[in-house]
């Protein structure tokens, strides 16, 4: 009959010694329980599974477009703080791609109405071309969106959009344009 080395009630005083010994310590000459075996190569496998899905199938998102996507984001809640507001934060929302999404939905929902989906004008004035009826600066175009133009029909906007979806207007009508564009105000009529 072979000695049960696994057994955990047998003496350890029976157990074999290893020949090595590393400062004056010796060790038992024991198998590694199947729990830490299953968990050891367990681990093996699911390593190798993981680099397969990731490297080879690309079945898991890409990480580097997941972080340049929350820092976007980041970058979108720093712009969109009231404090921070002046032509440049508008010129830096207008090349952030969720900036100008959102700024595209609320822009379709209200503004398309009069000023068509496209931008080209319809009953009021084309928001592409680069000459700005109320002012060629970009917190002049937010000033217009936020207080209205009543003479002209255009509602005040800013209680009932509120700040960060008149800035994500702002932003959406400035992706179409260049900041070293010269634009200019209109010719008073």
């Amino acid at each position: 009959m072979t000695p049960d080395h696994n057994n955990p009630n047998r003496p350890l005083e029976d157990e074999p010694l290893r020949h090595h010994t590393y400062d004056g310590i010796q060790e038992y000459d024991r198998r590694l329980p199947n729990w830490w075996l299953l968990t050891f190569y367990g681990s093996i496998i699911f390593a190798v599974g993981y680099y397969a899905c990731y490297e080879w199938w690309k079945a898991l998102p890409d990480q580097a477009a997941v972080v340049k996507k929350e820092m976007a984001r980041i970058e979108a809640i720093k712009l969109a703080s009231v404090s921070s507001l002046s032509d440049d934060n508008l010129w830096a929302m207008s090349n952030n791609a969720q900036f100008v999404a959102a700024g595209k939905a609320t822009f379709l929902a209200n503004c398309a109405s009069c000023h068509k989906p496209d931008l080209t004008g319809n009953i009021g004035p084309s928001l592409v071309d680069n000459v700005w009826i109320h002012g060629p600066q970009p917190m002049q175009m937010y000033a217009t969106i936020n207080n209205g133009v009543a003479a002209k029909g255009m509602p005040t906007w800013g209680p009932v959009l509120g700040t960060k979806k008149i800035t994500e207007a702002a932003a959406f009508i400035l992706s179409h344009h260049k900041p070293n564009a010269t634009t200019k105000a209109a010719e008073p009529r």
